[in-house]
C-alpha cells in the first residue's frame, strides 16, 4: 500500500511539474517575462560551468604549449645549424679579405670557398692533465676519417686521430703532441704553432728575434702539409719577449676557436684547390705531431 501512496505521490509530482513548465515556456514566448530570470540563473550557471570546463580547457592549453615549445626548439635548433655553418664561409672571407688586401683585389681572387662540412656534437672532454682532446659524436659511419680537421664557428680546433664506427677522438690544437703550419694574416710569414697542453695558449718557437710579428697579429692556417685547408683563423698573437743575446723570440698565441666549450663543431672535407700543393712538396708535410715537425725543421 506504501508503495502505491508513493509512486502516486511521484506521478503527482511529475505531472505538476510538467504542467508549470509548460505554462513558464508559453509565458516566455508570448510576453518574455522570465527574460530576467534568465539572466540571473545564467549569472549563477556561470562559475559552474567555468569549474565543469577546467580539466578540458587546462588539457588544451597544456597541449598548446607542449606543441609551441616544441616548435621553437626545432626552430632553435635548425637556426644554430644554419649559423654555424654561416659563420665557417665567413671565416674564410675574412682570411680572403686580408690576404688580397695585400695580394689582388677579391673580384681576382682565385681562391674558393667550396669545402664540404660535416656538422657533430661534442659529448666528451678529457680533462687529463696536459692532455687536450674531445669526443664527437660522428665516426667511420659517417665517412670521418684520421687526420680529418675540425673547426668551429671562431676558428680552427684541432683533427680526428682516432675515428671509430660511430663516435670519434679529435686532439685540440693546444694538446702538446699537436702542431699546425700557420702564416701571420699581415704579411704572409709563415710559422708553426705548437699546442703547449694549456687551455689558452700556442707556442710559435723559432722565430729570429728580428722577426716582424706584433701582439695582436691574427694567425691563419697556411694550408701546408694538406690537413688544415688555408685560410682558416687560428690564433692571436698574445706576447712576445725578445731578449739579448737569444737566437729566437719567444711568442705565444691565444687559440681562436672556443676549444673546450663549443657543443656543435664541423669537420671539413677540403678540396685540393684549396691547398697550397706546390709549397707543401717544397717545405715537407708541417702538420701533425709536434715530434714530427720539429724533426722536419
Amino acid at each position: 500500500m506504501n508503495f502505491l501512496d508513493e509512486n502516486s505521490t511521484y506521478l503527482a509530482r511529475l505531472v505538476v511539474l510538467s504542467v508549470l513548465s509548460i505554462s513558464l515556456m508559453m509565458i516566455d514566448q508570448r510576453g518574455s517575462y522570465l527574460e530576467s530570470v534568465r539572466s540571473g540563473l545564467s549569472v549563477l550557471a556561470f562559475p559552474i560551468q567555468q569549474v565543469a570546463s577546467l580539466p578540458v580547457n587546462s588539457s588544451n592549453w597544456l597541449v598548446k604549449n607542449i606543441k609551441s615549445n616544441r616548435n621553437l626548439q626545432q626552430e632553435n635548433d635548425r637556426l644554430t645549424r644554419e649559423n654555424l655553418f654561416l659563420n665557417s664561409q665567413l671565416l674564410k672571407f675574412t682570411s680572403l679579405q686580408s690576404e688580397n688586401m695585400r695580394l689582388r683585389s677579391l673580384l681576382q681572387s682565385s681562391r674558393k670557398l667550396s669545402d664540404d662540412l660535416l656538422i657533430a656534437e661534442t659529448i666528451k672532454v678529457d680533462l687529463a692533465p696536459y692532455e687536450r682532446t674531445i669526443v664527437i659524436n660522428k665516426g667511420k659511419d659517417s665517412n670521418v676519417f684520421s687526420g680529418q680537421a675540425i673547426i668551429d664557428a671562431y676558428g680552427v680546433m684541432g683533427q680526428v686521430n682516432k675515428p671509430g664506427l660511430l663516435r670519434s677522438t679529435a686532439i685540440l690544437i693546444t694538446d702538446p703532441a699537436h702542431a699546425i703550419p700557420v702564416k701571420v694574416a699581415r704579411n704572409g710569414l709563415r710559422a708553426v704553432a705548437y699546442g703547449t697542453g694549456k687551455t689558452d695558449t700556442l707556442d710559435i718557437p723559432y722565430m729570429p728575434n728580428n722577426v716582424d710579428i706584433n701582439i695582436g697579429d691574427q694567425l691563419y692556417s697556411s694550408g701546408l702539409g694538406g690537413v688544415f685547408p688555408e685560410g682558416y683563423p687560428v690564433a692571436t698573437i698574445k706576447t712576445i719577449e725578445r731578449h739579448a743575446g737569444q737566437a729566437f723570440a719567444k711568442i705565444e698565441a691565444t687559440p681562436l676557436a672556443h676549444l673546450e666549450r663549443s657543443q656543435e663543431v664541423l669537420l671539413i672535407q677540403p678540396n685540393s684547390s684549396n691547398l697550397d700543393v706546390n709549397a707543401a712538396e717544397d717545405e715537407g708535410d708541417l702538420t701533425g705531431s709536434a715530434e714530427e715537425v720539429e724533426g722536419q725543421q
